[in-house]
């Protein structure tokens, strides 16, 4: 169990800013534009870690305006892990807010950041909601002490974190290069050693994305590299059930299933819950809710976009009528998936029944 941080004390705990940019010199000054003049009362110190960007970039960053800019000139490109990490390490400051250089700040979000971190002192991370944030129904997930929605994945690209818990964990991986996962993989390593990763549904942020490496094979390479690395390390990560139930509510599910699901989370995975029963308030991120139907289970377990999106097993409660059941299992088998059923389990709370692999 994390230990309370010093951050908790009465004293108003302190903010700085770090920006790792690599070229994109528009973008980039139109992000740090917005920070002083949206965040300026709010932050100390703002700490630019060039990555060896291009004569443009460097000339643009040289020539900032403003007194509280700090910028640290990298000699050869490192990746945003690295700039991350030594930009943070020049900090003293009790939380810091790290910014991709093509996100627009367009007000002061870090009051209700910094009193979530407050409210609850296993919260290791706190994200912006935002853009990329718009797939996701945010009213259908239950908010934590501070307002902020439970997630078991870290998206790098805007959070607010306690220095103290970065820096103990070792930040960021370098061997993730020049980018991407590198901050999954720091979310992992936070929610194993019991720390909580948080989402803000009050405070926004816009993403650009893509920015500094572009959509192209350079980058679809680097991606596919990282992916492999990530997934080597934490293969259960990979999990995706699919629940199936009938108006059976979270309050009813045996404990042995509430466990089985909080497993899945933290290990990285994903529970895709198909019920008959209205929305309910879900426990984090990585749950998401539909209505039951023969359509919907079936082309959940026949999507095969990615190994890591797939349906990899398949958990049916006793509530779901006979044939849709019958349908289910059937489909299931056919698509090799691994079959729980939770049986009576309104009054008993038996193990699953393995019923095939």
């Amino acid at each position: 169990m994390p230990a309370i941080p010093s951050a908790m004390s009465s004293a108003i705990p302190s903010v700085d800013v770090v920006i790792p940019v690599y070229n994109a010199p528009a973008l980039t000054r139109r992000c740090i534009d917005s920070v002083v003049a949206c965040l300026d009362r709010s932050i100390g110190r703002i700490y630019i870690q060039d990555d060896a960007s291009g004569a443009e970039t460097h000339q643009m960053l040289n020539h900032l305006p403003y007194e509280r800019i700090h910028v640290q000139h990298a000699k050869k490109n490192q990746g945003f892990g690295a700039s991350v990490n030594e930009a943070i390490n020049r900090s003293d400051a009790s939380y810091v807010l790290v910014l991709n250089s093509d996100t627009i700040v367009n007000e002061d979000f870090l009051p209700p950041l910094c009193a979530a971190l407050e409210a609850d002192p296993k919260l290791a991370v706190v994200i912006p909601a935002g853009n990329d944030y718009d797939r996701h129904d945010l009213d259908q997930y239950l908010r934590q002490p501070g307002g902020y929605i439970r997630t078991h994945r870290l998206q790098g690209h805007a959070f607010l974190i306690r220095r103290n818990v970065f820096q103990e964990v070792g930040g960021f991986d370098p061997a993730f290069g020049r980018g991407y996962y590198e901050d999954v993989d720091l979310g992992r390593r936070l929610d194993l050693r019991g720390w909580h990763l948080g989402v803000h549904p009050d405070v926004h942020i816009y993403h650009k994305g893509g920015a500094s490496f572009g959509r192209g094979r350079a980058f679809k390479e680097l991606v596919r590299r990282n992916r492999t690395l990530y997934y080597s390390r934490y293969p259960n990560a990979r999990r995706n059930v699919l629940l199936l139930s009938g108006n059976c509510t979270l309050m009813h599910f045996p404990l042995n299933l509430l466990e089985a699901v909080e497993n899945v989370f933290h290990e990285g995975g994903y529970i895709h819950w198909l019920t008959s029963a209205p929305a309910q308030l879900l426990p984090c991120l990585q749950m998401r809710h539909g209505l039951i139907g023969v359509g919907a289970a079936i082309g959940l377990m026949l999507r095969g976009w990615r190994a890591d999106k797939r349906i990899s097993e398949v958990w049916i409660l006793a509530d779901v009528p006979r044939l849709q059941r019958a349908v289910f299992v059937f489909w299931a088998r056919v698509c090799g998936l691994k079959i729980l059923s939770w049986e009576d389990f309104a009054t008993a709370y038996p193990p699953p029944k393995v019923l095939s692999k």
